[in-house]
């Protein structure tokens, strides 16, 4: 490669407002102690000195930005914007070099530019975005020469983007005023850097309140006039993030903003908000565009690179063929690109094109109202992108135990998702539902059986149910709920009934093969009390073909903080299995009758008149 020289003494901080628009920023550190380094930028040789937005490299050290957070994901650049060009620029003193490096769907590197530094300057170099449509992605390394490096204020650039919009953060919370603090404090910290930042929207919906913490006063102070506080009644996910959708809509009626949904209970990285703008503004046609998922308790580790829902089951997060899945991304690079059919709410972009195309979220309270929404603005004609470099953490779905009564809304609102988006096989559904429901009752847990059948058979009662927003169903799956003892979670040491020593902890075999006869086989053996003991069962082994060999089993909830204790009980198994297959029944004879009318009821869910409704029902 032929390098060049760079000795001028210009000192800019940043592009000039009328030449180009910022990216991304090359981070070499994370925003918060206890979060990896390695995401942002790793050590290759010698002594470096990382700051948030600068470093120095010791003679003859080197480091690279081939990283989760130091990548651009060219490819997904080319395939959904216009940027054809994007430039590396930044600060230096010190003498060394840097090269940019591109690599392609297979992951192999290729060399795209360089310049050798020396001196105090600014570097220059721009990179053309092409060869990368089914992956790749660029990125800068540096290494310093006889003398010192010191680099501050790397970033990429584009040219102004066709939508330079400012993006407006709706926060939703629900007595989880420490989280949410810490999410508005990144934010305030970050803010000078946050030029895409309009107004910061946190819409409180418990009782354990936000503007309480000792904190908040300091947080108005440093958000300089772009926190706006709303209180309102509990109207889960849904009703929090559209009533930040409704009032931005409202002020906004002129110049359009980005509406960026983001939870509570995620540790934030400030910098995704600046990713998902310009990208959104990049965009040749209006996108929705999400962060990434990191795992919170396991923070180098990728949820999914992209994900979609399996109508048919039912199912959500399933993840697209091709895409990563609990990936260790200081040790992997996403290189293929992937298309998404939605991303979940921890943080999206919606531009408001698509608010006005495709109308408010439906008010189903809590889960699916995200993946519901992509379906029907991808119905609508625009797509969804999950974008590698973006991202935020998230509590681990995988230590949230899903006995419990959100169980509800899924089954409820996956069905209201199917009658919306899908041929909607009453029948077929019918079966996986009671499919399931065997094994809630032969596993034992009858608490999620009748969670279950209530989401059936609300779901029958038809759009009528939703016309609270979901409160009442809230208030009476809980209580359902208190009658079943397995429900409650209790200390590892202070299992009721069973002394201190515990039962013995019986591993599993492997999986069987021959599903259904298993199955069948279990429910008979406890009809005919041919299931005998106690044990003690782990998460890892809590299957329900091997706790139900027990009549009594000490299983270990997902999140690890106890257990819970399943014991078989006939008559409680035999109601439930009739009361289940009575719901499915119904399902498979009404449900098509059951989804047309959701179907036409949809403009009137989801419109503005209906979320003011709800909104002066509940506000405080």
């Amino acid at each position: 490669m032929t390098t060049t020289s760079a000795e001028s003494t210009v000192a800019e901080v940043g592009p000039t407002p009328d030449s180009a628009s910022l990216a991304q920023r090359v981070l070499t550190l994370p925003p918060a102690l206890g979060l990896p380094a390695e995401l942002y930028a790793k050590r290759v040789q010698g002594r470096v000195h990382l700051g948030r937005t600068s470093f120095t490299l010791d003679p003859h050290s080197a480091l690279t930005t081939n990283t989760y957070f130091g990548r651009v994901p060219a490819s997904y650049w080319q395939r959904w914007t216009g940027v054809t060009e994007m430039t590396f620029e930044a600060e230096f003193s010190g003498e060394g070099v840097v090269e940019l490096f591109a690599s392609d769907f297979q992951g192999e590197p290729r060399t795209v530019g360089g310049q050798e530094l020396r001196g105090e300057g600014r570097v220059s170099l721009a990179v053309a975005i092409d060869k990368f449509v089914d992956g790749g992605a660029i990125w800068a390394d540096f290494r310093a020469a006889e003398g010192s490096l010191s680099v501050s204020g790397a970033r990429w650039t584009i040219p102004h983007p066709p939508r330079p919009r400012k993006t407006a953060v709706v926060i939703c919370t629900h007595n989880r005023p420490t989280d949410c603090v810490k999410t508005l404090q990144a934010l305030a910290a970050d803010l000078p850097a946050l030029d895409a930042l309009d107004m910061v929207y946190v819409i409180d919906q418990g009782d354990k309140r936000v503007s309480a913490q000792p904190e908040f006063e300091q947080i108005q102070a440093d958000l300089a006039g772009r926190l706006r506080y709303i209180t309102q009644a509990n109207l889960g996910g849904a009703g929090g993030f559209t009533r930040g959708m409704y009032e931005i809509t409202e002020v906004q009626a002129e110049h359009h903003a980005n509406v960026l949904f983001m939870d509570d209970d995620i540790v934030l990285e400030p910098e995704s908000i600046t990713r998902l703008t310009a990208f959104a503004n990049s965009a040749r046609q209006p996108i929705i565009v999400g962060a990434q998922m990191l795992y919170a308790l396991h923070p180098k580790r990728l949820h999914t690179s992209a994900e979609y829902a399996d109508l048919g089951t039912l199912e959500a997060g399933k993840v697209v063929p091709r895409a990563m899945w609990n990936a260790d991304m200081t040790e992997e690079n996403q290189e293929v690109r992937v298309d998404a059919v939605y991303n979940a709410w921890w943080s999206a972009i919606l531009p408001s094109e698509i608010v006005s195309a495709t109308g408010y979220p439906l008010p189903v309270f809590f889960q699916w109202d995200d993946i519901e929404y992509g379906y029907r603005a991808r119905e609508n004609g625009f797509t969804t992108v999950t974008l590698p470099g973006a991202g935020v953490w998230h509590a681990d779905f995988t230590w949230k135990d899903q006995d419990d009564w959100a169980r509800y809304f899924s089954v409820r609102n996956s069905l209201i998702t199917a009658a919306l988006h899908s041929e909607f096989d009453s029948r077929g559904l019918a079966r996986v539902l009671f499919s399931r429901m065997l094994a809630y009752v032969t596993s034992m847990q009858y608490g999620l059986a009748a969670t279950a059948t209530k989401g059936i058979l609300d779901f029958l009662g038809g759009p009528g149910m939703l016309e609270d927003g979901g409160q009442r169903a809230l208030a009476e799956v809980r209580e359902l709920r208190r009658a079943y003892p397995e429900t409650v979670k209790h200390s590892a040491s202070d299992v009721p009934g069973v002394s201190l020593r515990g039962e013995p902890t019986e591993r599993a075999a492997p999986d069987p093969s021959m599903l259904k006869a298993v199955l069948a086989k279990r429910l008979i053996w406890q009809l005919t009390d041919r299931n005998a003991g106690s044990a003690n069962v782990t998460l890892e082994d809590a299957q329900w073909w091997h706790v139900s060999r027990f009549r009594k089993v000490v299983v270990t909830d997902a999140s690890q903080e106890g257990v819970r204790i399943r014991e078989f009980d006939r008559q409680t198994a035999v109601r439930l299995v009739r009361e289940g297959a009575a719901a499915c029944l119904r399902l498979a004879k009404e449900g098509r009758a059951v989804a047309a009318a959701y179907r036409q009821a949809l403009p009137e869910l989801t419109s503005r008149d209906n979320w003011r409704r709800l909104f002066d029902g509940g506000a405080e």
